[in-house]
């Protein structure tokens, strides 16, 4: 297996499962609002990215730049559009997660990115014109009937559900639309959009800013493990990778929360959830069969795979 498909398939794994375990921070600082946690989720992580971006990718910013002007406008005014949308989107998904693992539940946060992965693959497929295998098909299949199961509970819990993981579905379906652009520079765009949008909202409810150095000492966690590095790992797969490929392996992300809330944080799960669990860990290898032979067998995937080859 050329060791870029190994690359683009690990990035998608590592970010997902990072992100399987952000309850934990989150609930260290649950008695401060949703939303304040947010404001200074993003302010960090903008503060970090465009330093990093300017003690160590000059270079890479310059070219993108470069790229855009020389670009048509149209051109020029489609990835600006694309990109405002992105940072749009994201922003939806980081308040409405935070919103529902501090006021909701754990399981309905965790059970978002379980509907997120079939929005994506199917959003991919009609879309983005993204090819689906018989094997796909049938995790996908799979996948639907484990969500089934654990839809049978509260309704509101299923509705925010379905609104976390729309806001990421189609940020994931933007992303694959922009090309020729720096994904970690892209970041920094999308987080100076997410403050930009925040900013009234913060202006009207600030009152003081936070001096516990326990809770800057947890944003600066959620900025840098849980935001900036999953983040760009998930935009680098999406380079290399169909948004359904990256949208099955998100699978990943609500085993890994639904193992936190019942080991760390002692949430009741009953038999009927241990079972739909592992048929979305069913539907997961499934999906990803081909790459998975190609890592751990040697043996080389079929043209269904979806992962594009690695660029020259």
């Amino acid at each position: 297996m050329k060791s870029g498909r190994i690359k683009y398939f690990l990035a998608a794994l590592f970010s997902v499962v990072m992100w399987g375990f952000f309850a934990i921070p989150l609930r260290a600082i649950q008695d401060h609002p949703s939303e304040q946690i947010l404001y200074y989720r993003i302010l960090s992580s903008l503060l970090i990215t465009w330093a990093y971006i300017g003690l160590f990718r000059r270079k890479q910013l310059q070219a993108d730049l470069d790229f855009l002007k020389a670009e048509e406008k149209s051109g020029r005014n489609r990835i600006i559009f694309l990109s405002i949308l992105a940072g749009i989107l994201i922003t939806g998904n980081w308040f409405t997660y935070i919103y529902a693992v501090n006021n909701v539940n754990l399981k309905s946060a965790a059970f978002a990115y379980m509907v997120c992965p079939l929005i994506t693959a199917f959003s991919g497929f009609l879309i983005l014109r993204e090819k689906l295998s018989g094997f796909k098909l049938i995790a996908l299949g799979v996948a639907s009937i484990s969500i089934v199961i654990l839809a049978q509970g509260s309704a509101r819990d299923v509705m925010w559900s379905v609104i976390v993981a729309s806001f990421y579905s189609f940020y994931l379906i933007v992303q694959k639309v922009i090309v020729r652009i720096d994904k970690f520079n892209m970041l920094g765009f999308q987080l100076i959009i997410a403050v930009l949008i925040l900013l009234p909202f913060y202006i009207n409810d600030f009152t003081s800013i936070p001096s516990d150095p326990y809770f800057w000492f947890i944003i600066i966690v959620i900025s840098i493990v849980f935001t900036i590095i999953p983040l760009y790992l998930s935009l680098f797969a999406l380079s290399g990778m169909p948004s359904s490929t990256l949208g099955i392996i998100i699978y990943i992300n609500p085993i890994v929360a639904f193992a936190v809330a019942f080991f760390y944080f002692h949430e009741g799960i009953s038999l009927y959830q241990l079972y739909a669990y592992l048929l979305l860990f069913a539907a997961v290898i499934v999906f990803n069969v081909d790459t998975i032979k190609e890592i751990f067998f040697k043996m080389p995937a079929n043209n269904s795979s979806g992962i594009s080859p690695e660029p020259d």
